[in-house]
């Protein structure tokens, strides 16, 4: 796989479900924090990815059901984590700009293991988009097992076939992110 490159989170559960592998295989060459994998048909794609929703008793939101032909942006998040709160504002004007081009946010709750917890975080930052909430990260099978679980938070962005078109390793603001996902939207 080609990938472009341009160049830190914080490191650090029970419910979430990723079965199947994809193809996406995530390499960081030289160790870079954005990675973007172009040309298109050079993407891998992830695996699927289920899980319950944080905020929602008993509802299950899953990639390739709920999101069937939109850009999806994942991003790995921890009420624990100071640069997941930092990002939170940035991450909800990106997608509130980004939502009518058929641009769909998730977020991945990981480590969280007071669900409450986590829903303050969400409501206190207006987070409108929705979040699987997986305390044991388990969702993060379907990134594959190159993918780095110490690196949150992290942001994938994924094309319509959700494939992996770009990875940030770090913190974002919206004018990281925002002009990348358009750019993914826009593709035919």
């Amino acid at each position: 796989m080609a990938a472009t490159v341009v160049a830190g989170g914080c490191s650090a559960g029970t419910d979430a479900v990723a079965t199947g592998s994809g193809t996406f295989d995530f390499v960081s060459p030289g160790g870079r924090t954005d990675i973007f994998y172009d040309p298109p048909d050079t993407r891998g794609s992830i695996g699927p990815l289920v899980g319950p929703d944080l905020m929602v008793d008993g509802k299950t939101i899953s990639l390739s059901e709920d999101y069937e032909n939109q850009v999806v942006v994942l991003n790995l998040w921890g009420q624990w984590c100071g640069p997941c709160r930092g990002e939170a504002d940035d991450l909800e004007r990106a997608f509130l700009a980004t939502r009518d081009l058929g641009v769909q946010f998730v977020g991945i709750n990981v480590r969280d293991l007071q669900r409450d917890k986590a829903q303050d975080f969400v409501v206190d930052n207006e987070v409108t988009y929705p979040s699987v909430y997986d305390p044991a990260m388990r969702t993060l099978l379907a990134l594959g097992g190159a993918y780095p679980t110490s690196v949150i938070p992290s942001t994938l962005v994924l094309d319509r076939r959700h494939r992996v078109a770009a990875v940030f390793l770090r913190a974002l603001l919206a004018e990281d992110l925002q002009p990348v996902v358009e750019r993914v939207a826009a593709e035919p």
